[in-house]
Order: C-alpha cells, then structure tokens, then sequence
C-alpha cells in the first residue's frame, strides 16, 4: 500500500507546482492577458466565424499534458476569436458587460485564497466582506437597516431568490397555486417566468398587466386587475415591475406600482438586473423613483457596476424573509456555532448555494483602488450618450427612434421607401453585425421589429456612437443602392 502510495503522489506531483513553475506560467499568463486587454479597445466589437471555435473539440483532453504555449492558442484562435467582444467599446447590443482590470485581480486572488464564502464560522472576513457590498447597495437604493441581500450569478438566479422569499413571506401553499395570480408585462424577462416554474410555481395564473405607450406597465391597469381577481374568487400576491427593460430599457413606474401593491398587499419585486446602478446618479434618481418601496431588487454588478459575467445581487426589504426561505440543519455543520461568534448570517441560509465562489473580492477590490465617484460619472456618461444617440437617430434620414431612453437603450428603426419594413432592418441588422466594428441587436414589439442600442461598457464613449451613427447610414445606404455596396465601409470581420 504505502508503495503503490508514493507512485499515485509521484503521479500527482503536477497538481502541486514548483514556486519556479508558478513564475514561468504566471509570466506566460500575464503576457497573455495584456495582448488581449490592449486588443480589445482596437479590434472588433463582433467576429463571424464559420468555425464557431469548434477547434476547441479537435483537442480533446487526454492522460498526457500539453504546453501552456499551445493551451493558449487555442484559447485566442477559437475563444477570444469568434463571437462578440464583452468589454469592447462598439459592443451594444443585449446589455453589455466590462470586465475591469481591478476584477481580473480581485478574482485571481479570490481563486487563489479560495475561502468557504458560503458560510460564516468558515471564513468570516470574506463573509463580511460580501455583507458589506449587499449593505452599501441596499443604502444608496433606499432600503432600510432591516434589509439583507445575497450575491449572486446574475439576474436569474437572483430572480430565483427573491420569487422563493416572496413564496414563503405569503405562505403559498401546493394547493392554492392554481388559484394565485403573478402580475407581469409583456416587458418582464423571460428570467422571471423560468423562477417560477423553478420554484414549483408553473400552476401560478401569469397576468400579463398591459403597458403605455412607452412600454412601462401601467399602474392602474395593474389595479383594475388585481381587483377584478380578487372578485373572481382568486389570490393575487406577486407583482414584478421592471426598473429597465432589456428589451426597451422602459422603467416601470415605481411608485405607483409600489401603491397600488401596498393597497393590495401583494409582495412586490423589482427587477432591476439592468437598470438598478443607476440609481448611484442623481439624474437618474427620478425615473427610478419608488424603486426604494419594494419588496425585494435584483440587481447585476456586471452590467451597471462594469463586472465580469457573473456578478449579481439581490436585495430583499425584510432580511427576514430571505432566511425563513433558506434555513436549513445539517448534522455535520453543529460545530459551527462553537468556532464563531456567528454575528454575521452566513451567505447559505439566505441563497440556494451553500459551496460558492468568493463573488464579493472582485467588486470590492475595484471599489476600493478607484473609489466609487468613477462608477457613478461613468454611468452618467451612458445616460448622456444614449441620450446624444436618440437626438442624432431622429434627424437622419429615414430612420425613426422609438421612445426617448429611460436610461441607456434607445430602440429605433430604419423604414424604406418601399418593400417590407421589418425585412429590411433584419438585413440592416445583419449588414451592421457582419461589418463588426460595432454589435448592436434587434427585437419586436407588437410585431414591429425594432432595432436596439444599449450604452453600458465602461469603454464606450462619445467617439463609438458616432461611429454607430455613421456605419448605420453607411449600411442602410448600401441595402438601398446596391451598387454602392462595393464603395461603402470596409469589408466583415471575420476568421476562417
């Protein structure tokens, strides 16, 4: 035994490398990691590859290592090469998302020190440190001292979270499902019907609250609604507004929303996975008035906060109930309470996850070496930006703008002298996405399909829009003269 030991450690001595082959990798990695950072402001914001990085499956893993030289090429040609360019500045389409340098580092040492985050007694600080992201949101939202909050994936999950809350704050039971109404709209995200059937509350009557003409849910449609149900023998208890829309980037109005929920006691969330940063501006402050009065928030670091892919939060008004949600026992962890002074609630009793990454570093590590006041100006700036866009859109000729921009998405359309409107800026759309230098996305609205441009990238700034203006007259040019098409802009981008 002891020597068929010593072979499995020899074998295995790989995973533990030498302080010298730390250095050699961490140089290599680095060096990497600098191309890439300083390519991206230069290069495209989309690349159409035919191979959609299937050379990523022409390697297969095997028993034997390769080199980290040859690693990383693979990486750059088939996973940094096709596809959209998170952090770009031409980058506009869905909701952007950044990825900082201050995150790379906080989420290196957060992998390196790789605390038990999930719990209290196991690595406090690191609890303490998520506790005090969740806390410093929950303050410039507006929520009180008795709210609690949890860091997340993102938006679903958050979604999740606060559904399940609401669910147990209202005592929903099995047999009442079918009789129990959740008020939505059709601007809701999808994220939000997939919690419920998730949580078990696919039985659930989905109303769908009809909008104004801005695409906000009207509040008191919302009321006649709930009122006509309650008549009916059944049981409202959830509304979700949307504080920015994904689609339009609409705010619903939150404060009578808030009202009309408060009269009715129903629970009310609040999605706020795109929209809630702004609310750090003070320009914004009105349009998300009333946000403050739900029930619960979901917000996404990593769309207004400039954070990588996985940076969510969601926020619940009465602490209390996120714990009633997720409390739990486990024989194994009764040691817990006699190693801490357990002053904190542990991350597990208030979210589904129990082993979790240290989500919390990479925020607050950018927080703390740049402070908060260039968050706030750089959301302000895509305030403006979407702002300078939709007043731009509007003289051009042949293009119309949807509603002026509740906060950095602006919806427009191009419409041709003749042929079929919605096949035109589909083929616009692709032109736009094929040329690369910039990515925008398209969507539909009562039928109209409507193009999108969503200002959230920290890199984006005046110079980008202006390219977007000028390469979406370029393009709508071209589709109109076809014989132009040779002579305007240059050629797609794209990897063979």
């Amino acid at each position: 035994m002891k020597e068929r030991m010593a072979e499995l450690r020899k074998l295995g001595q790989a995973l533990e490398p030498t302080a010298e082959r730390r250095t050699v990798w961490g140089r290599e990695v680095l060096a990497h990691a600098e191309r890439f950072i300083e390519s991206v402001p230069k290069g495209p914001a989309f690349v159409f590859s035919h191979h959609e990085g299937h050379g990523i499956l022409e390697s297969p893993l095997s028993e034997e290592p390769v080199e980290l030289e040859k690693a990383l090429r693979l990486l750059h040609e088939h996973v940094e090469g096709p596809g959209g360019k998170l952090g770009a500045p031409g980058f506009l389409g869905f909701i952007p998302i950044s990825s900082l340098h201050t995150a790379a580092l906080g989420d290196y040492l957060a992998a390196v020190i790789n605390p038990f985050s999930g719990n209290y007694f196991a690595s406090p600080g690191a609890v303490r440190l998520d506790h005090l992201l969740t806390r410093w949101m929950a303050e410039f939202i507006g929520y009180p001292p008795t709210a609690a909050g949890d860091l997340t994936s993102g938006g679903s999950l958050s979604n999740l979270s606060a559904i399940v809350a609401a669910r147990e704050a209202h005592g929903l039971k099995a047999r009442e499902y079918e009789k129990s109404v959740v008020y939505l709209s059709g601007q809701t995200h999808h994220s939000v019907s997939k919690a419920l059937r998730i949580a078990g509350l696919s039985e659930c009557i989905q109303r769908t609250v009809p909008l104004d003409k801005r695409c906000r849910m009207r509040a008191e449609a919302l009321d006649k609604a709930i009122r006509r149900d309650r008549k009916a023998g059944l049981r409202p208890w959830l509304v979700v507004a949307t504080a920015g829309a994904t689609d339009t980037g609409a705010v619903d109005p939150m404060e009578a929303i808030a009202e009309v929920a408060d009269q009715n006691r129903l629970w009310l969330h609040a999605d706020g996975a795109y929209g809630a940063m702004f609310a750090l501006c003070p320009s914004a402050r009105a349009t998300l008035a009333g946000i403050e009065l739900s029930d619960s928030l979901t917000l996404d670091p990593h769309k207004g906060l400039f954070m990588p892919c996985g940076s969510g939060a969601v926020l619940v008004r009465n602490g209390g109930a996120l714990l009633a949600a997720y409390r739990y026992q486990a024989s194994y962890m009764q040691d817990r309470s006699a190693l801490a002074s357990l002053s904190e609630t542990s991350p597990s009793e208030i979210s589904p996850e129990l082993t979790r990454p240290f989500r919390g570093l990479r925020l607050w590590l950018s927080l703390k070496l740049l402070g908060v006041r260039p968050f706030r100006a750089a959301l302000e700036e895509k305030l403006l930006l979407a702002q300078y866009f939709y007043k731009k859109i509007r003289k051009m000729p042949g293009f119309v703008a949807g509603p002026p921009p509740d906060l950095s998405i602006v919806t427009f359309r191009y419409v041709p002298p003749s042929g079929d409107t919605n096949q035109f800026n589909q083929r616009l759309l692709a032109a736009v996405q094929q040329d690369g230098r910039i990515f925008i996305t398209s969507t539909t609205i009562d039928g109209v399909v409507v193009l999108r441009l969503a200002v959230l990238c920290a890199a984006t700034h005046l110079e980008t829009i202006e390219l977007a203006l000028d390469i979406l007259k370029e393009k709508a040019r071209a589709l109109l003269d076809p014989c132009a098409r040779s002579k305007s802009g240059r050629r797609s981008s794209k990897i063979d």
